[in-house]
């Protein structure tokens, strides 16, 4: 059987190396934005998962409806307020697909490049299809929306790409509940957790960050970054929490919310005891656990000193 010529196609685009340069100064200059505490917004971490596949829905449905007008003689004033509703509302949302796109791997960013140019063509197609109603052209209007709504298509492939065949945005802890067994696990003695120090140990082939503070508190949580698998174990620790090394968000060694992005989700905690001189752990089953409780009934049982989260200003 002879291969898919998209996904040959897409394949390729993934290995091509040619707009790594380009890639480098765009992802630059987005992290370099003064966005502050509205990154994390716009990354969706309020919402647990990537907020900017919520977004688009608005120009791409606008847009669709416009097309739709344009099939009946007459609507052409209603597909006008339509398609200018879609280019109002596509700019935030490309701030949040740019914001979440600058926190990607290499193979990922080089499709969201493609993506992201068409969905820019799409947007200058349609301004231009907007002029050209607003003085009376209407048929070139027309083509021009049309060929918007083309480009919004190829844009939208290229997106599901990325999220269903790359797992750009998914939650890349989400099976460790699945493949742990319950009860509990010993993973080595205490003399083998040096006090601040992050280790890595692996139960039933999950691995797992172990810490244990100078007080003598175990934590331990999922090692791999929800974000995109990065080794929480080769990041830092400090005040109480685990800094991802790739994409730099942040988990609460307590409970493994995370307090700052990119990351949407919480990493999967353990529960820890020490038993004859050895550390046991097990995954955390109960409703209040990190994958279900919200943040302030969090803050009475995760939080110390000032109460607040740390590593947020």
């Amino acid at each position: 059987m002879r291969q898919n010529r998209v996904l040959w196609l897409l394949d390729r685009l993934e290995r091509d190396p040619r707009a790594d340069a380009v890639i480098d100064a765009i992802g630059r200059g987005v992290r370099a934005l003064p966005l502050g505490r509205g990154r994390d917004a716009l990354h969706g971490r309020w919402l647990g998962h990537p907020v900017h596949p919520l977004m688009v829905q608005v120009p791409i449905g606008s847009w669709l409806s416009a097309a739709l007008l344009d099939l009946r003689p007459g609507r052409s004033r209603e597909a006008e307020v339509l398609i200018g509703v879609g280019l109002t509302a596509a700019a935030p949302a490309a701030l949040a697909g740019w914001a979440d796109w600058a926190e990607l791997r290499r193979q990922q960013q080089r499709v969201g490049l493609v993506h992201a140019l068409s969905n820019v063509t799409a947007v200058a197609l349609y301004a231009t299809s907007l002029t050209c109603r607003m003085r009376g052209r209407h048929a070139a209007g027309r083509a021009y929306g049309l060929l918007g709504l083309t480009a919004v298509g190829v844009g939208g492939m290229l997106g599901g790409h990325l999220a269903y065949r790359q797992a750009s945005g998914a939650n890349h802890a989400e099976e460790v509940p699945h493949v742990v067994t319950e009860g509990w696990h010993r993973v080595g003695t205490v003399g083998e957790f040096p006090a601040g120090r992050p280790v890595r140990r692996s139960v039933d082939d999950v691995p797992v960050l172990v810490i244990r503070e100078t007080g003598g508190t175990v934590h331990a949580l999922a090692d791999r970054c929800s974000h995109l698998a990065g080794p929480l174990s080769e990041g830092t620790i400090a005040d109480g929490c685990v800094q991802c090394p790739w994409h730099g968000s942040v988990f609460r060694l307590s409970d493994g919310w995370n307090v700052r992005g990119p990351a949407t989700a919480p990493q999967p905690a353990f529960d820890t005891r020490i038993t004859d001189g050895h550390v046991e752990i097990r995954l955390r089953q109960d409703d209040q656990g990190a994958c279900g409780q919200q943040p302030e009934d969090r803050a009475a049982t995760g939080r110390r000193g000032e109460g607040r989260d740390p590593w947020i200003p």
